[in-house]
């Protein structure tokens, strides 16, 4: 709405915090809101306002200029608005003539339902209703910094509406409570409705300094929120901060427009955010657009991509599914299959459904951010693997690698714990298999090997040991310098990745177009391709088909290796992991670590592997009922 053509400016004393780009407050001491570009006027005759009262606004505004003295600087402009985006426009005005579904039967004053020219009770700004005497669950979270008790300042004048228990229209300036349309008496459910459990909304009534910031160590210092957002005078975060109940130009009655978390990132200053795929939305060829399938992926928000959202991909400050870190739906992992369902991102979700997975759909809601980084209760959620603030994709991500995995983590990795080749924690990893050894190294709780072994071993970190006898080249290269089934780009040199074994059947390692990663797979334990871990099976390419992706089944059975191979594969169909264990062995060379369900001591009351040169060895052991006591080859 346009103000009529008198327009007056009137010193900081007139002047209650909010916004408006067309008044300049003059400046008064200790005042937290001088210089603030929007303060509204606290006019004497405020209350008796009513929408289109040309003359209410002439006499009010003479009223003020007389009544303010020769500290009041009055000028007069001609068809100027008095705010660009009016309270009159807004659900805030819950006069008759408001445009919300809540608003009164005949009452039609604007201002009344919070303020008063002249109040007895002595609250700012002029104050109108009655506080709630509710007593509030705040916001907790292990996370957070402060530790917010009962609303304060601004923020318990906002609940006297919005907590539901006090009526709309019970002010201090009426005998009698307003009467609102179709029967309401205090705020109706919906979005607006917080309640008195508020630890599912943003933390509010906290002291946000210095001290505050450096202690969490990714907000921003709040000497530099001098703009739209700006804590009260006691140095405390209330409702004002994000919104301002008189303009309500930017929606939901922000102080600034949030396109891409821009009000968010005024406080909050997460390492690696700047070009996340969250933030940016960019990953890879993909736009970061929703295609519109149900369910809505951001159901509190107007937008549609990933750039947009930011934040609120995943957050929401009011009405959180997960209260902790304020998470939009209930249920840790919900928040990331609302977008990677297929329909904004790559279908991770139908992953997690397959025979062999990992457990997040049973286990998700039990991680916390400060847990025991080796031994947390035992769980898996997309959390653990994946920092959302941080994540990143790069090309190996979609495309196929040409030549051996690099060792170092990829970007979706970006910024993640792990454990180090030493057993240490680290806060971010540096290469790939530190994450996998958060779990399945020295967790007490790793569970038991799928195959039963002469030598057991069920930590991961000791089983690639670079001190082993022999181990997959993880960590480092190698032990043996002659392994004439590798297939090219491998070579004795080269380095693996976890991911090269256990990864998805359908991703691009198999040569299928699914995500990368090992969410699930049609093979146990998460394995890429079919390995069959017991005997009598009849050998074929398909059986072993994850030991052919790098040691050519060719040259395994023209016994180039191992003389034996093919007696032993094919004639007397023994899996390869009746031999080897395919991680590594600190007690015998070539993998050798002998399953025992099918091996066992010879009739001398060995079982031992002698390892005699390149190509020669000696076995003690009985076999499928052929005892070698010993067999040399």
């Amino acid at each position: 709405m346009s103000m009529p053509s008198t327009l007056t400016h009137v010193p900081a004393p007139c002047l209650q915090p909010a916004v408006s780009p067309v008044f300049q407050p003059a400046s008064r001491p200790n005042d937290p809101d001088a210089g603030r570009v929007g303060a509204p006027l606290n006019f004497a005759r405020l209350a008796d306002w009513k929408v289109g009262d040309t003359a209410g606004w002439k006499a009010c505004a003479t009223s003020v200029a007389a009544r303010a003295g020769a500290g009041c600087l009055v000028f007069f402009a001609l068809s100027l608005p008095v705010f660009s985006a009016s309270i009159v426009t807004t659900k805030h005005n819950l006069s008759v003539s408001g445009p919300g579904p809540v608003k009164a039967v005949t009452e039609s004053q604007v201002c009344i339902f919070c303020h008063v020219p002249h109040s007895r009770v002595g609250q700012t700004p002029l104050w109108n209703r009655y506080d709630s005497e509710a007593m509030y669950e705040p916001y907790r979270s292990s996370t957070a910094g402060a530790s917010p008790g009962q609303p304060t300042g601004a923020s318990k004048l906002c609940l006297s509406c919005h907590d539901g228990t006090v009526a709309l229209g019970l002010v201090r300036s009426r005998t009698q409570p307003i009467e609102m349309q179709s029967g309401a008496t205090v705020m109706p459910p919906g979005k607006g409705l917080l309640g008195v459990d508020l630890a599912d909304d943003h933390p509010l009534s906290f002291t946000f300094d210095a001290a505050l910031a450096a202690a969490d160590g990714q907000l921003r210092d709040p000497a530099t929120l001098v703009g739209s957002v700006r804590l009260d005078h006691n140095q405390q975060l209330q409702c004002t901060a994000c919104h301002n109940p008189h303009d309500d130009r930017y929606g939901k009655f922000l102080v600034r427009d949030n396109y891409g978390s821009a009000l968010c990132v005024t406080c909050h200053n997460k390492a690696y955010w700047t070009d996340a795929i969250h933030c940016t939305g960019t990953g890879g060829h993909s736009s970061g657009t929703w295609n519109g399938v149900p369910p809505n992926p951001w159901p509190h928000t107007s937008q549609t991509t990933v750039a947009a959202n930011a934040c609120e991909n995943c957050h929401a400050p009011h009405h959180a599914g997960t209260k902790p870190r304020l998470l939009t739906f209930a249920g840790q992992e919900q928040n990331c299959f609302a977008c990677h369902n297929g329909n904004v991102a790559r279908n991770v979700q139908s992953e997690f459904s397959k025979l062999s997975a990992h457990p997040v759909l049973q286990t998700g809601s039990l991680h916390d951010p400060t847990e025991d980084a080796v031994d947390p209760p035992r769980h898996v959620t997309c959390a653990d693997c994946h920092n959302p603030h941080a994540t990143k994709a790069a090309c190996i991500d979609c495309h196929p690698q040409h030549g051996p995995p690099p060792a170092t983590a990829s970007g979706l990795l970006r910024g993640v714990k792990g454990v180090n080749a030493s057993g240490s924690v680290v806060q971010a990893i540096t290469y790939r298999y530190e994450l996998c050894f958060r779990c399945h190294a020295d967790s007490a709780d790793r569970g038991p090997a799928h195959v039963t072994r002469q030598y057991v071993q069920t930590n991961a970190r000791l089983e690639f040991s670079p001190g082993n006898l022999s181990y997959h080249p993880i960590e480092t290269t190698g032990r043996n310098a002659s392994v004439p089934s590798l297939i090219s780009p491998y070579t004795v040199s080269a380095l693996i990745n976890c991911t090269s074994c256990h990864n998805n059947d359908q991703g691009l390692g198999a040569g299928g177009r699914g995500p990368t990663g090992p969410h699930g797979s049609a093979y146990a334990p998460l394995l890429e391709r079919r390995l069959e871990w017991t005997d009598f099976q009849t050998e074929s390419s398909a059986i072993y088909a994850l030991c052919y992706k790098c040691h050519s089944r060719s040259s395994l059975l023209a016994n180039r290796s191992f003389p034996k191979h093919k007696e032993h594969i094919q004639d007397a169909r023994t899996a390869c992991t009746t031999c080897h264990d395919p991680h590594g062995v600190a007690q015998q060379a070539h993998l050798i670590n002998f399953n025992t369900l099918y091996v066992t001591p010879s009739s001398g009351g060995q079982l031992r592997f002698l390892d005699n040169g390149t190509f020669h060895g000696t076995c003690y052991l009985t076999c499928h009922g052929k005892d070698h006591n010993p067999e040399s080859y």
